[in-house]
């Protein structure tokens, strides 16, 4: 009986983690969708969604407490609730910079478009796949798909550079433009920022796994995978 309430309650985690997992990539997709079609009433539902994710956030966090309580877990269960608990804090950020980027949609969508967006929806693909990828990570245990996700954060830094070159030079043509490539820069910051989020769940992922922090740690990625 005791058995099949521990896997009972893993089993719950598990499900709520990937729900909040789902709602926060949805509002950032979401978010980066409402921007392109410059849909304001879009922007606000997602804003209205940061609310389920904070009670998912709430729920998860109490449900670990709860399983600490009752199973005592040692060794690698115990590094498993650990990282859910430090993953869901990632994960509500996400939802903060969705709603971040919403804000700085609605704004937009009140003034003429600069240009054409490419670089950012980009961005919001590679970084909504990083976080769906390092969830997996986390579930399957598989530290070799946590570094592909750490890798993939260079990606991802590139292309904000490359949105900050391309928009510093709408300003310095025009400073009119300002207030709306500051828009933009804030945008593309905030998916920088959910991709480091990504990074965070992946190195959490090491260490469940090995028992071994590598944050703030120089990796040879290469050799990890070897």
């Amino acid at each position: 009986m005791t058995a099949f309430r521990h896997e009972k309650e893993y089993i719950q985690l598990k499900g709520m983690l990937a729900e909040m997992a789902t709602t926060a990539t949805k509002m950032v997709a979401e978010s980066i969708k409402s921007l392109v079609n410059r849909d304001q009433e879009l922007a606000l539902s997602v804003i209205e969604t940061d609310e389920r994710l904070d009670r998912l956030d709430v729920d998860i966090d109490e449900h670990c407490v709860k399983m600490l309580a009752l199973f005592e877990p040692k060794a690698v269960d115990l590094r498993y609730i650990i990282t859910a608990t430090r993953i869901i804090t990632d994960i509500e950020r996400v939802g903060d910079h969705a709603v971040s980027i919403c804000r700085e949609s609605i704004r937009l969508a009140e003034q003429p478009q600069l240009k054409p967006y490419i670089d950012i929806p980009k961005m919001a693909d590679i970084a909504t796949g990083m976080i769906h990828d390092a969830l997996e990570a986390f579930f399957n245990s598989d530290t070799k798909m946590a570094f592909e996700v750490i890798k993939r954060d260079d990606m991802i830094d590139q292309l904000h550079d490359q949105v900050m070159r391309e928009l510093l030079t709408y300003t310095m043509e025009d400073v009119s433009k300002l207030h709306t490539v500051l828009s933009l820069l804030n945008i593309s910051r905030r998916l920088e920022r959910i991709a480091d989020h990504a990074t965070n769940i992946a190195e959490m992922v090491y260490y469940m796994v090995e028992g071994k922090i590598i944050r703030h740690t120089v990796i040879d990625i290469e050799e990890e995978e070897a």
